[in-house]
């Protein structure tokens, strides 16, 4: 049975956006919302701890942003995250606590939970990344079909979702080796390990290792 529901992949108390995921089961479903959700949940933070900058773009005093960073609403950058140099975040995003956004990454439409590291070259869009999950350099999520039809999910089931724009879905603590492609509709267990230069595609188990798509394999206790 395939383990992708909120509850399966994702720790809410590593997000400021918890709140969004409420009353959901897939979190995909989040996807159309978080734009709307970030111009709510902005003009509710604690003035003392986060500065607007701009009619949409919050930004925590104790984040650090290079000069050299666009930076475009809505967006939330939470306490303690780094944005580096030349980063583009393209709107309706969260950039979580102690994350790393780095330099030539460009985001769109997504939410980075805590502690999330995407540090060089990375492309990130319509996707949800969970807690201490970390992207190689040059990995990037897919977000819109060749053909441009509708995401399905495939796993052991199929998921309609309904939705054009659809890049992957990782759980907490997933490693994605470096020069990676995940294709529209990945949906990345929790505690997984990418080889670098894959294609993802579907649902890859949690606790496991994805070498190729012939070949994932569960990690041993040690």
């Amino acid at each position: 049975m395939d383990k992708i529901t909120i509850n399966e992949l994702y720790d809410l108390n590593e997000t400021i956006a918890a709140e969004l995921f409420e009353g959901k089961t897939y979190p995909w479903e989040l996807l159309p919302e978080i734009k709307n959700f970030i111009l709510k949940l902005g003009e509710t933070l604690d003035e003392s701890k986060f500065e607007k900058r701009g009619d949409d773009i919050w930004v925590a005093k104790s984040a650090k942003v290079a000069p050299t960073a666009c930076l475009n609403g809505p967006l939330i950058i939470d306490e303690d995250a780094e944005v580096r140099h030349c980063a583009f975040i393209r709107g309706s995003a969260i950039v979580g606590k102690g994350a790393v956004v780095g330099n030539s990454t460009e985001l769109k439409n997504v939410i980075l939970f805590n502690k999330v590291q995407v540090p060089h070259y990375n492309y990130v869009g319509d996707s949800i990344l969970g807690y201490k999950s970390h992207m190689g350099a040059g990995s990037i999520t897919s977000n819109v079909k060749s053909d441009k039809k509708l995401v399905v999910v495939k796993g052991e089931n199929l998921y309609e979702t309904g939705l054009k724009k659809f890049g992957a879905m990782l759980g907490d603590n997933v490693e994605v080796g470096c020069g990676s492609i995940l294709n529209p509709g990945s949906v990345i267990g929790r505690n997984v390990n990418i080889y670098p230069l894959s294609s993802v595609r579907g649902v890859v188990p949690a606790n496991s290792i994805y070498k190729k798509a012939s070949e994932v394999v569960t990690k041993v206790e040690e």
